[in-house]
């Protein structure tokens, strides 16, 4: 038996929190790895790909639930429940924007690089984003301009879905409604409300359809970006990603309650 829709979003709600925990242990597990890497240590660099695996596993898990939980309740993504107001901000299409990972890797190597500059860490340490070859830039480059091609596409679907709130068929819905209540007619109401809810199922179908786009470039993205880092730079750009998704969370956690208050 299924359940019903505000119910699994709810059970979604619950299920975030245990998601973020997980992510938490993953960072935790990261940092370690990270501590403790051994550089040219062939052993050490396949129990780093197994964290990476695991970790990336974990984001592919997100998208997973979150599509279950809103099958037949697409517009429950919009926005989540389970996200504060600060990071519904800075959503696209229900989710992160995929660019936003190679602007998190660019970020992350310039402060990495910036502190063994400044004598923060040891100059010639080696291993780190600080250490992007120009051959893994150049193919960061390439992904940058071909991520960003590929979200102007998936943009103007969307558009596309939303202009559909004014075509023809729901204007002249609206108009037939309109009618319908100025004369009080019960039975128009309904044969109209059976007509808006079929014309409505083929809009949230597209919608679904584009949010599938949006979560597997989501997802394209990210493998790509560790598939150019070594092991060891996988290691600290996951480091980088868990912490700000983390952070953000906690951020608007904050920001929701101060409102509250107000």
């Amino acid at each position: 038996m299924t359940e019903p829709q505000n119910t699994q979003t709810q059970i979604f709600n619950r299920l975030f929190d245990c998601w973020l925990d997980q992510l938490n242990t993953i960072l935790k597990q990261l940092v370690l790895a990270a501590n403790n890497h051994e550089p040219n240590d062939n052993k050490d660099d396949s129990s780093l790909r197994l964290l990476i695996a695991q970790s990336v596993e974990h984001y592919e898990d997100y998208n997973r639930v979150k599509s279950d939980a809103a099958k037949g309740d697409i517009i429950s993504l919009f926005p989540p429940t389970w996200l504060t107001s600060l990071e519904d901000a800075f959503m696209w299409i229900a989710g992160w924007r995929p660019t936003t990972v190679i602007h998190l890797l660019y970020s992350k190597s310039g402060i990495q690089l910036e502190a063994r500059l400044t004598g923060l860490t040891p100059m010639f340490s080696e291993g780190d984003l600080g250490d992007l070859s120009l051959s893994q830039i150049n193919l960061v480059d390439d992904l940058q301009k071909k991520t960003i091609r590929e979200e102007r596409k998936i943009s103007e679907r969307m558009a596309t879905v939303q202009e559909s709130a004014a075509d023809r068929n729901m204007v002249k819905l609206s108009n037939v409604m309109s009618e319908m209540i100025r004369e009080e007619n019960e039975d128009g109401v309904r044969d109209c409300d059976q007509q808006v809810e079929s014309t409505l199922d083929t809009k949230t179908d597209a919608l679904e359809e584009v949010i599938h786009m949006a979560d597997c470039l989501r997802m394209e993205t990210l493998k790509a970006v560790i598939e150019i880092l070594t092991p060891i730079q996988g290691v600290y750009f996951l480091i980088a990603a868990a912490e700000l998704r983390l952070r953000l969370h906690d951020w608007g956690l904050k920001k929701d309650a101060e409102e509250i208050v107000d």
